[in-house]
Parts: C-alpha cells; structure tokens; sequence
C-alpha cells in the first residue's frame, strides 16, 4: 500500500501504524477502508480511557504531526501539528503573554496517567474546556481551522487563519467533540488571545452547595467581569495543595477575577463586600489562584491514585447544580464539587450498581442537563452509555455524518456511540 515504512509493531493481528508524512496517513486510512480493519486514533493517549472500549484491532498514532508551524502573536492566531503537546504550546503562547483562553484540562492523573501527555488535536477532538468556559467558550469557538483525512482515505479541510473565513459548512464545530470518529487532524489553527495581567480569586468560606451557588449567581450578575466560579465542600477543600484552601477547614466558594492589576484589585474589593453576607471572604493571589483553578480544571479533587470511584462530568443548568448533585450523590453515596457557576458538576462514586447510571441518566433528564462517564473500567464502559444517549432525530444526524465522512467504519468506531 506504499506506507509500510509506517508500521512499526505487528502482533498477531494487531498492528501500530504512525505515519509521519501526509501521504502516509492516506495510505493507512485507504488501506484500513479497503480491508475493513477499523483504525484507533492516538495522539498522546491520555484520553485513551475515555469513551466506549474500541474494537480495532490497530491503531493509528498520529503523534508525529508535531510542532508549531505558524504563530504570528500580533494577529492571534497559531498552528501547530495535531500531535503537539499542550505543554509546547503553553510555553509557547507564555513567551508573548498569551494563552488559550478556553483553558484546556488535562485529564491524564484522573485516568491514571502522568500530566502533560495531552495534545492540542486531543482537546480540540475532545472539545475541552476549563473553567473560563463561562466567559470564553468553548474549545469549538477558538477552532479555526484543520487539516485532516476522512475515513475514505482523503485529504480535507476547513476554516483558515482567521475567525470569519467560512463560505460553506463550518467543519471545525463538526469536528470538535467528535472524538476521531469523523477524521485523522494532523494539523490546526486555533485563536489565541492575551493573557491577564493579574489573576486573584475571592474565596467564600463556610457555604453550603446550595449557598455556594448563590454567591456565584450573585459574583456572576455584578458588572466586575468574573471568569470563573466554583464550590467545593469540605472534604475535598481539605485535600488542596492550596495553602489557604487546605488549612481553612472548610466547603468554599471560589470567584475568579483577571485583569489590569488596578483593576482587578478594586474588583475583588467589590466582590467581597457584595459576598460578605454569604460568609468570611479571603483572596488567593497569583501563584496560589493558578493552583486553585489548576486543580478545579483538572479534576484534581478525584484525581488520587486509590481513589478508585467512578467519575462522571454533568451539565445542567446552573441553578439546578447544587439541588441535583445533594440528592444523587446522597443516594449513591458519592461525592461532588461544582464549576461553571453551578452549571458543571463532578460526580464522583462507587462503581456498584453500573456506577449510579440509571439514577444520573434520570436526575439529569428533569433539568434538561446531560452526563458523560468520565473514568470508569472498560467493563462498565461497555455496559452502558458514556455519552449522553441521544433522541432518534440527533441520532440519525450522526449516523449520517459518520457515513459521509467514514463510509466504512474505520475511524475510532463505536467510541462514542455504537455503530458510529
């Protein structure tokens, strides 16, 4: 097929491919179309865990798309390999002041991995985004453009340089959250923006998660910019590396401010006389907010490694976090904190009774959230839904897309829903 100077490893069956030029990847999906051998796609591998335990019996690695190819600081705009690591475009984007404003999480000591193993392709793929997803968006609204090669063996791509340069269909929002089912990126081009000056968070003490919604509606609704908020009870503010948040002993609600320094300061002076009513403020500066919000983004609280719970990521409507995260995690005998201002609940429990799908599946059908199973063992990923089951109408959607992008089957099938 003219790319096996690609393949790496073969055992029985199974075999690793990673492909370092274009025409290579070609050649290993047009293969894998005309044999019928379903392909998993890797970046890093750190979100391996995540999603419907595939049935390819190869892999496609497409770690070697790597690099930064173009970053023009001035216009806002980078690309890089698919295959890059996050870490390489941090340190990047950190010399000129600059960051991705989405804040991409790094799942890899959740799921048992080391950190930084995630690539820029993975979280575009994945669509993650932190805790500035209240203010900034999501990962799909700083996607701008890709390169990349269908289930059908052809090269394709969308979208440019810059946010308004879609003449047809905007492919960048198909492709984000699409989880490689769709196509292999080897490169992308993704907006970036300036990093704040100074970055502070006042913290609430002595709230419960109903209270501590409350306090971030009320942050939320004043005029003073907060770019994220985020409540943790007691027994998970007391495992923080945090110093203030570790010693204080008690649940909290965190309030994000980032700006000029003058700003900034007289904001969080704000804040705190409008949240004093809720309980004793503090304020983190600098290094102790970015750890803060590290650990809030990373899911840190769950992220132990003899923490063996089952963790699952619900989205709701804010006002309803709070009130929904009490009842399931007090009938499964869980525990939880909450992001996005009560909007993002993580849920962590015991793996017994298929880890608590049925009642999540239900609680979160009320408010017309949805659920995604996070970390669990590949046996009870097999057993039930990982992703939001969805209505016939939006599943036949993705049917279609899937077989006009991979006709056959080969990209990553049945990760997220089977037969797609």
């Amino acid at each position: 097929m003219g790319a096996i100077c690609f393949i790496l490893s073969t055992k029985a069956v199974a075999t690793l491919l990673k492909p370092e030029t274009v025409d290579h990847v070609r050649d290993a999906v047009a293969w894998a179309a005309t044999e019928e051998a379903p392909l998993e796609l890797i970046g890093g591998g750190s979100k391996r865990g995540i999603g419907r335990p595939g049935n390819a019996a190869h892999t496609l690695d497409m770690s070697a798309f790597t690099g930064i190819s173009l970053y023009e600081a001035e216009e806002l705009v980078l690309s890089a390999g698919a295959g890059t690591p996050i870490a390489d475009i941090h340190a990047a984007l950190a010399g000129n002041k600059q960051e991705l404003a989405f804040e991409p999480p790094d799942y890899g000591p959740l799921l048992g991995g080391p950190e930084g193993a995630g690539t820029l392709g993975g979280v575009l793929a994945a669509n993650l985004a932190g805790p500035r997803r209240i203010k900034a968006g999501a990962a799909r609204d700083h996607f701008l453009g890709f390169t990349a090669v269908s289930g059908r063996g052809e090269e394709f791509k969308s979208g440019g340089r810059v946010v308004k340069n879609v003449t047809g269909y905007d492919l960048c929002k198909i492709m984000a959250g699409s989880w490689g089912t769709l196509g292999a990126m080897m490169q992308v081009t993704v907006k970036v923006l300036p990093a704040a000056e100074k970055t502070r968070t006042v913290l609430v003490f002595g709230c419960d998660a109903a209270q501590g919604t409350a306090a971030m509606t009320k942050a939320l609704q004043t005029p003073y910019e907060v770019s994220a908020a985020a409540w943790l009870p007691q027994a998970l503010a007391v495992v923080s590396g945090v110093g203030y948040v570790k010693q204080a002993g008690m649940s909290l609600a965190g309030i994000r401010v980032e700006g000029p320094g003058p700003s900034v300061e007289y904001r969080c002076a704000e804040l705190r006389k409008q949240l004093s009513a809720f309980g004793e403020t503090e304020e983190l500066h600098g290094h102790n907010s970015a750890g803060f919000w590290r650990e809030v983004r990373d899911v840190h609280p769950f992220a132990a490694t003899d923490d063996d719970r089952v963790v699952w990521k619900l989205s709701v409507p804010p006002q309803s976090g709070a009130k929904l995260a009490n009842e399931v995690a007090g009938a499964l005998g869980g525990e939880f904190y909450l992001d996005w201002g009560g909007g993002l609940v993580w849920l962590a429990v015991p793996e017994a009774s298929e880890g608590g799908n049925i009642a999540i599946r239900a609680a979160v059908a009320g408010p017309g959230g949805h659920a995604t199973l996070i970390r669990a063992p590949a046996e009870l990923r097999s057993a039930v839904s990982v992703f939001q089951p969805q209505v016939p109408g939006l599943a036949r959607l993705g049917r279609r897309l899937k077989e006009s992008f991979d006709p056959r089957g080969v990209l990553n099938p049945g990760r997220m829903y089977p037969g797609v």
